[in-house]
């Protein structure tokens, strides 16, 4: 049998009829808030991993033009496909999906980190393993003439820096990319959570 507090009004079977409608509204509402955050982490990050991966594909392709390099295609296109992807993927959830969810980052920070994400895994990163492993392959095969001593790094720099220059546009291209996900992800974000308080 149910009680009721001394003075408290029982509660009519019409308002039980009203709340009921009420509370599964905002239970739905919550549901489609937490979908469409989970949406666009999932879509924007991979997009985002996308990205950095064509930029290494790119990558690959000027030095083995630079260093005449003809071997091993597959298995460094494959390695310059998936680990940026990889890299950035992480990165991204560590440095900018997990600090958004505790709170500790502004709009600002996280777009800043959401671009140099962009920078450092989808352009240097990528662009750092391509020269090392392409390289490699050059100095293996003989693909082009060996670096005097004490000046290897200059020579392989001014070999290629003709060729390098082509790796702006995926420069201007991730930091472009990095700083809407980081607009877009922040704005979704701060929505769900004005949203979630608001009907709390």
């Amino acid at each position: 049998m149910a009680t009721y507090t001394h003075g408290q009004p029982s509660p009519s079977p019409g308002d039980a009829k009203l709340e009921r409608p009420m509370v599964i509204e905002i239970i739905e509402k919550k549901i489609e808030y937490l979908r469409k955050e989970k949406a666009l982490n999932i879509y924007g990050t991979v997009g985002f991993g996308t990205t950095a991966s064509f930029s290494g594909v790119l990558a690959n392709f000027i030095f083995r033009h630079c260093f005449k390099v003809k071997h091993d295609a597959l298995k460094t296109y494959a390695s310059l496909t998936t680990l940026p992807f990889l890299s950035t993927v992480v990165a991204y959830k560590l440095f900018v999906t997990d600090a958004l969810y505790s709170g500790n980052i502004s709009k600002e920070n996280c777009v800043l980190r959401s671009s140099l994400t962009g920078i450092v895994c989808g352009v240097l990163y990528p662009s750092a393993l391509a020269f090392i492993k392409n390289g490699r392959l050059a100095v293996k095969y003989h693909t082009v003439p060996l670096p005097p001593k004490g000046r290897v790094l200059h020579y392989w720099v001014m070999l290629c820096q003709t060729e390098i220059k082509a790796m702006v546009l995926p420069l201007v291209f991730q930091t472009v990319v990095g700083v809407f996900n980081g607009l877009q992800h922040y704005a979704v974000f701060e929505s769900t959570l004005e949203e979630t308080v608001h009907e709390d």
